[in-house]
């Protein structure tokens, strides 16, 4: 009788959310070690299909950097990277979209369609939404880099995403963009992620990874910063605190918070029904960002 008892206690707990988030966008960006485990990723697919099924709309977008890693050494490439980003040339970025178009996001849309919900997908090989233009780096002394194709997002087709959502139907990005002349180009998934909340209004960014959140010290897991503000992060950002792969996933939040979503979060994959954890309980599980 107790364990119903607790079992009903969490269910009102979620109601308020629940009524607060439906028919409203929310944005998951999928990545880190959570995609190389088959339970991990279905378990988080089918949270995505109980947040569809209770009103909210759900648009993904994936990442796939391990695995294109893997692919490139199995087919006698290295890997090179420049400030953080993957070199793209002609070969990388065919292994790359197959790996991430091909492989990846058919994976997710067949696992969502198998658990009753209408997915479709969104990448260079079918409909893109993502459109972009070369990107370059700097050197301290201003010269300019050359990191191939790879991309910095300029325009996201938010008609087509937000008429996907109206039908019910879950939206399913790979991070491939398309340049003015028909190009492709390889986005960083995590920024990609930033520009589609800020397109299409979302009222909520979740940047789902293999990292708890941030901590206020990096290598102590009991300094997890439940909620952040700007100053917070500007300050976390100026001493050090976030920085390497935290950094994308921050400045997308960012991004996405300035072009009026109320709320941005950072949570770990691995551990069961983070998502939902995060979203419809009053303490969360990982950190929250505030404008």
């Amino acid at each position: 009788m107790q364990e119903a008892i607790s079992k009903a206690s969490v269910l009102i707990e979620a109601m308020p959310y629940i009524q607060g988030y439906c028919d409203r966008i929310v944005v998951v960006k999928l990545g880190g070690s959570v995609m190389d485990d088959p339970a991990a990723e279905r378990e988080l697919l089918r949270d995505i299909v109980f947040m569809r099924s209770v009103g909210m709309q759900v648009i993904i977008i994936h990442g796939g950097g391990k695995e294109i890693s893997k692919a490139m050494d199995e087919a006698g490439l290295e890997p090179v990277f420049v400030q953080g980003l993957r070199y793209t040339d002609d070969r990388t970025l065919a292994i790359a979209e197959n790996v991430l178009c091909a492989r990846i996001n058919t994976r997710l849309v067949d696992a969502l369609v198998e658990m009753g919900s209408d997915a479709i997908a969104l990448h260079s090989l079918t409909t893109c939404v993502l459109f972009a233009h070369r990107k370059y780096l700097t050197t301290d002394d201003n010269r300019r880099i050359d990191i191939g194709f790879v991309g910095e997002v300029e325009h996201v087709n938010a008609k087509v995403l937000r008429l996907l959502c109206h039908s019910d139907t879950i939206p399913v990005i790979a991070p491939i963009a398309r340049d003015a002349s028909g190009g492709k180009l390889n986005v960083n998934a995590d920024t990609a992620a930033g520009y589609v909340a800020a397109a299409v209004g979302a009222e909520k960014l979740v940047m789902v990874s293999d990292t708890h959140g941030i901590r206020r010290d990096p290598k102590d897991p009991n300094s997890l910063c439940p909620s952040l503000d700007r100053a917070q992060i500007n300050e976390f950002i100026k001493t050090g605190v976030i920085d390497k792969g935290m950094r994308p996933k921050v400045e997308a939040c960012l991004r996405a918070l300035d072009a009026g979503t109320k709320k941005a979060h950072i949570i770990d994959g691995r551990i069961p029904h983070s998502l939902l954890l995060e979203i419809f309980t009053d303490k969360g599980i990982g950190t929250q960002i505030l404008p």
